[in-house]
């Protein structure tokens, strides 16, 4: 039986079973694909979405917990806050190999947007569940703070 998501601001049906993962939607069905497999497990961030604004693992979020929750994706993500997180990303070189950036920007946005100016230890906490393998952290948590206009624009070395 078909299912209307709200997906990127648009409705879209979809022919998956209710358990069935959003992150297999989202890739599979939609090829949405900017929303990444890491782990599997919810460990890793790199499938994170906004559900009603709130960052979510897809991997481990069936269908049956959406409803009728506004997704957003990384390919629909929008506004000052997700603008000035990706100017930040760039002049701060935070990718390297960046597969875990998808997830790590829904989360920072996320974070921006119910914390403007952000502490360290906001930072962590909102953070401290998506894994870089490359280890850029430093220079994720310096383009949070540039974003949001708390930090100085430098990239610390990592």
């Amino acid at each position: 039986m078909p299912t209307t998501l709200r997906i990127n601001g648009k409705a879209i049906s979809i022919n998956s079973e209710p358990d069935t993962p959003l992150l297999w939607v989202l890739r599979g069905e939609l090829h949405l694909n900017g929303t990444k497999f890491g782990c599997g497990m919810a460990l890793c961030g790199a499938c994170t979405v906004h559900l009603n604004g709130e960052p979510v693992r897809a991997c481990i979020t069936p269908l049956s917990a959406v409803g009728d929750a506004d997704i957003t994706t990384i390919e629909g993500l929008q506004g000052p806050e997700a603008t000035a997180l990706r100017t930040a990303w760039t002049v701060l070189d935070v990718a390297q190999c960046g597969y875990c950036q998808s997830g790590q920007l829904m989360s920072a946005c996320a974070l921006l947007k119910k914390t403007p100016k952000p502490s360290d230890a906001d930072i962590d906490a909102a953070m401290g569940g998506n894994a870089c393998r490359c280890g850029t952290y430093p220079r994720i948590r310096a383009a949070i703070h540039q974003a949001a206009g708390t930090g100085t624009g430098k990239s610390p070395a990592s």
